[in-house]
């Protein structure tokens, strides 16, 4: 539905839509603008500018990381639907300024109590297409974004919880300008036509919106004003609860059951941090049902055993040794990861460092491990999983990075999982697809597999939100990024970036891919001078697209310095005054 707005209105918003990337979506592109600064107390990296917007003002009224990160998600379920939303999940860690303590917060959806571990097999017995299983009813889960963030709210929250909500309210009810990156994705997205609701709201008639086109969502707005007014509640139960609960059973593609119950006995929860080490600094991210901060923390766990500062970032050697590691970063996280509350995860034992120095012994500096790489045996794991891993997922994800200026940061990953999610669209946002998280085949030779699909379950997430400390234990940077289980690469890249070759934020989010999930390296298209060398070590070199969303803040003594993925469409703002 259109509607028109003041003249003024759309000036302030096509300014901050025109800090954002709105040329082609390929790597680097150098016209793109970007948003940042030094700035001395408070800053936002957010991977939308209207939601940065939203972010930088409650930081400005005085609210805190948390507070900052919930209003930039509600206005990310309006103008990013396709990424995240309240009807999807994510995770969340934060560094209280004061004591140091790093704490996580899981919102990841639960499967709803119908959930079979055969889901997604075929009469055959083999899994189906990903692209058929991620349409409707039968992919949803139950949403877990909401929960969580009402959570770290009551803990850290220092604004009213309905103040988090306005500018989300009112952009809804007014209206805001598609952007170029949310037309191109609604255009190419042949699945959206198929749901009569999302049809009816990014269709004007048989035409895609187009970019530029004010976009009103007044279904929304209301959703928004329960929740405001009601606290989590109003959404877990009551009309909203109802109207997911049929969505899901009586949708148009593959009708599931979930109830009203499924959703109102969603719980979210506090999980211990993982931290891994490189060098002197302390590297905290996520543990299950996320494999990210055990990736992460074991592909820098075994890197800081190789001469890396001393290495050109994109030299061949370089992406060689981070190729490797990834490998059998992955080797592990297949055989082990899923989520701890079902399955035993060894998580102490796959980042000890003792075992992650053994495990990069079997890396050589100059040739390749060819073909797939067995999992390690981490202190305290039981028999390794040993079937293969699953497709790629989860592509449509955003991350923003917050510090306040009580020294607080926050790092919060948030999803639908696939572009629109399961493109069903109830109340006037989307539902999530995570159930296809899961894995695919339940067994093999007669194992079963630590993610497969059971009631009530979190799904295997690769979402990697970081934060980095150093020997003192004081902020020294937060970085995330959405792309499926790539996210771990990203994120790790970002890291090397500053702690191994000293860049400041915004050239680390920069760097040109590199990835290794167990079979061939992926490369972006920067990289292509190394192919020769990396084929010469054994590597099967393939150039891909990878369009990460790095969003970053890094502490220097001049201030917060963001950095904003060129690759997408985030800005980076921060206090008024910038550091001098």
């Amino acid at each position: 539905m259109r509607r028109y707005l003041s003249l003024s209105t759309i000036f302030l918003i096509l300014a901050l839509a025109a800090c954002a990337a709105t040329a082609p979506e390929p790597a680097h592109d150098p016209a793109r603008p970007w948003i940042g600064g030094a700035y001395k107390t408070h800053a936002v990296s957010v991977s939308h500018p209207l939601a940065a917007r939203a972010a930088l003002d409650i930081l400005n009224e005085g609210g805190g990381a948390v507070d900052a990160a919930i209003a930039a998600q509600m206005v990310m379920t309006l103008v990013e639907p396709q990424s995240s939303g309240i009807g999807g999940g994510g995770f969340l860690v934060r560094l209280d300024g004061k004591s140091g303590k790093v704490e996580t917060y899981d919102g990841r959806e639960t499967a709803p109590a119908s959930a079979r571990a055969d889901m997604f097999l075929d009469a055959r017995g083999g899994p189906v297409p990903y692209r058929d299983a991620i349409l409707g009813g039968r992919a949803v889960g139950v949403p877990g974004v909401l929960r969580m963030l009402e959570m770290a709210h009551r803990e850290h929250g220092r604004l009213p919880w309905r103040r988090l909500f306005r500018d989300a309210i009112h952009l809804s009810r007014d209206g805001f300008p598609v952007s170029e990156r949310l037309a191109r994705q609604i255009a190419g997205d042949r699945l959206l036509p198929k749901m009569p609701a999302a049809r009816g709201y990014f269709y004007d008639g048989d035409v895609p919106r187009k970019a530029g086109t004010i976009l009103n969502n007044p279904d929304l707005a209301e959703t928004l004003e329960r929740i405001a007014e009601h606290g989590a509640d109003a959404f877990y139960s009551g009309p909203i609860a109802r109207a997911m609960a049929a969505a899901v059973t009586n949708a148009p593609h593959h009708p599931a059951v979930m109830t009203v119950d499924d959703i109102a006995a969603y719980r979210a929860k506090k999980r211990p941090a993982v931290c891994g080490g490189y060098g002197s600094y302390k590297v905290c991210g996520m543990g299950p049902p996320s494999s990210g901060g055990i990736a992460v923390a074991q592909v820098l766990g075994m890197l800081q055993h190789f001469p890396l500062s001393g290495l050109g970032a994109n030299s061949p050697k370089a992406l060689h040794l981070i190729a490797e590691a990834e490998r059998l970063a992955f080797a592990d996280r297949a055989a082990y990861v899923g989520d701890g509350d079902f399955v035993p995860v060894p998580v102490a034992g796959m980042v000890d460092p003792r075992y992650l120095a053994e495990r990069a012994k079997l890396i050589s500096p100059d040739r390749a491990n060819v073909g797939l790489v067995d999992p390690g045996m981490p202190p305290g794991a039981r028999a390794a999983y040993l079937g293969p891993d699953d497709p790629i997922k989860g592509l449509s994800t955003a991350h923003m990075s917050i510090v306040d200026r009580f020294g607080n940061a926050v790092s919060f990953t948030t999803t639908v999982e696939s572009a629109f999610g399961s493109r069903l669209m109830v109340k006037g946002f989307l539902l999530n697809n995570q159930v296809t998280d899961f894995s695919f085949r339940p067994t093999w030779r007669d194992r079963p597999a630590p993610n497969r699909a059971a009631p009530g379950k979190r799904p295997r997430s690769s979402m990697s939100p970081t934060i980095v400390l150093d020997r003192q234990g004081r902020f020294v940077m937060a970085v995330g990024s959405p792309g499926g289980s790539r996210i771990i690469g990203y994120t790790a890249r970002a890291v090397l970036g500053v702690l191994a070759w000293g860049l400041d934020m915004q050239g680390a989010v920069d760097l040109p891919h590199v990835m290794n999930r167990g079979g061939g390296t992926e490369i972006e298209e920067p990289l292509v001078p190394a192919i020769a060398e990396l084929a010469a070590m054994g590597h099967q070199v393939a150039v891909n697209r990878m369009i990460s969303g790095l969003q970053g803040i890094l502490a220097t003594p001049e201030g917060l310095i963001g950095g904003a993925d060129r690759r997408r469409e985030g800005v980076v703002l921060g206090d008024d005054g910038p550091a001098e």
